[in-house]
C-alpha cells in the first residue's frame, strides 16, 4: 500500500467549520455557532502571532487533520522554552496514512528552527491509540493533567476538612439544634 502525499498549510477562516468538527470533543460546551466563532478567533490570533501556528494537513487535497503549535514555557515555574503541540488530530478515516506523523513532524521542525530543545503535547487519558502513537514518537508522560468542575472540587475539599474546621451554615446549625433537641427529648 503506497501512501499518498500529505501537505500542510496554515489554517484560514474557511477552516473554522472543519476544525469545529475535528476538535468537537476538545472545545468548550456551547452551541455550534459559538464554537466556530471561537475557532475563527483562534485562527486569527495564530495568523497574527509569531509564537503560534495553526496548521491543517491535507491528504489528496482534502482536509485530514490539524494541530495548533505554540511557543511557551514548560510550566509557569519552569521557564524552559517548548513548542506545545495542541490537539494533533486526524480525521478517523484517514488515520494510518502519515497525517499524524506529519503534524508532529511540523512541531519538531519548528522547534529546531527556533532552537527549542523540547516539544510537548497532550493526549486524552482515555485515548489508547493517541497515547500509544505519542509514545512511539518518544513523547513520554511528564505530568498528569486533571480537570473537574469547580463546584465538584469545592464539595470534595469541604468534605475532607476536619469537622471542627468546617464552617457551619445556617441550615447546618438548625439541623444540629434539632438533633440536639431530639436527643434531649429521648433521654428525658
Amino acid at each position: 500500500m503506497s501512501r499518498s502525499s500529505v501537505s500542510l498549510r496554515c489554517a484560514g477562516e474557511q477552516d473554522a467549520l472543519f476544525l469545529a468538527d475535528l476538535w468537537s470533543e476538545h472545545l468548550r460546551r456551547c452551541d455550534r455557532e459559538e464554537q466556530v466563532a471561537d475557532l475563527e478567533q483562534v485562527i486569527k490570533e495564530a495568523a497574527l502571532s509569531s509564537e503560534q501556528r495553526l496548521l491543517v494537513a491535507e491528504h489528496d487535497g482534502r482536509p485530514a487533520g490539524a494541530v495548533l503549535l505554540r511557543v511557551a514555557t514548560l510550566s509557569p515555574i519552569n521557564l524552559e522554552p517548548v513548542v506545545q503541540c495542541y490537539t494533533p488530530t486526524v480525521v478517523p478515516d484517514l488515520r494510518r496514512h502519515g497525517v499524524g506523523r506529519t503534524l508532529v513532524e511540523a512541531a519538531v521542525a519548528w522547534a529546531e528552527d527556533l532552537g527549542i530543545s523540547h516539544v510537548m503535547t497532550a493526549a486524552s487519558a482515555s485515548s489508547r491509540d493517541a497515547n500509544r502513537f505519542m509514545a512511539r514518537l518518544a513523547l513520554r508522560p511528564q505530568a498528569v493533567l486533571r480537570v473537574a468542575a469547580t463546584p465538584s472540587v469545592r464539595a470534595k475539599v469541604e468534605a475532607q476538612r476536619p469537622v471542627s474546621e468546617r464552617p457551619r451554615s445556617a441550615r447546618g446549625q438548625m439541623l444540629a439544634a434539632r438533633r440536639s433537641l431530639r436527643r434531649q427529648q429521648s433521654a428525658g
